[in-house]
């Protein structure tokens, strides 16, 4: 009876420990999960507070560099894009559309001195350049935590208590296009 009851003391307790550690994982991945999701949402709100400032910065070319529509409607597109993505793709997606329209439109304002001096531009063009690097540092951030997240829900043992909640794979990083490694041309 003795042996009966140690062994199955031995059992519970085994038990005990192994969801313990199974409860400990699953707690750090809802963690990494949310911090994920954080990390989005500041991404959002830089991305949207370039969208903020873009409108300012567009007019005040529109004023200087009347024969450049095609630039100035691109960045206009491709904010619209961005303010009505609808996943996390989709708004990456957008977001580098509007990275290089804006690349774009920043090499243009080379041809044209007097914009260049402009008062309001130069204090936009640095409020711009300001959230660009946010930007840069909270979409960073955001693919961190991605990584952190995606390595947890694929190591042993952590993956057997993912696939026992439920977690998968997040997918959604932000990378660098094409268009956006190239070296823009400025033209005197």
């Amino acid at each position: 009876m003795k042996g009966v009851l140690l062994i199955l003391g031995i059992i519970v307790l085994a038990v005990l420990i192994f969801g313990g550690q199974l409860m400990g994982q699953r707690n750090q991945l809802v963690t990494e999960k949310n911090e994920i999701e954080s990390r989005w949402a500041q991404v959002d709100n830089d991305m949207k507070r370039r969208a903020d400032l873009i409108p300012n910065l567009v007019e005040t070319v529109k004023g200087y560099a009347k024969q450049e529509q095609t630039v100035i409607g691109e960045v206009a597109n491709a904010r619209a894009a961005l303010l009505g993505a609808r996943s996390k793709d989709e708004e990456i997606t957008a977001n580098n559309q509007l990275s290089g329209a804006l690349g774009r439109l920043l090499v243009l304002t080379e041809n044209y001195p007097q914009l260049k001096s402009n008062e309001n531009f130069l204090r936009l063009q640095d409020e711009l350049a300001g959230t660009e690097n946010r930007i840069a540092v909270s979409r960073r951030d955001y693919n961190l935590a991605v990584q952190r997240y995606n390595t947890d829900v694929e190591l042993f043992p952590k993956n057997i208590a993912a696939s026992i909640f439920g977690f998968h794979k997040e997918d959604a990083y932000f990378k660098t296009t094409e268009e956006e490694k190239k070296v823009p041309q400025v033209k005197f």
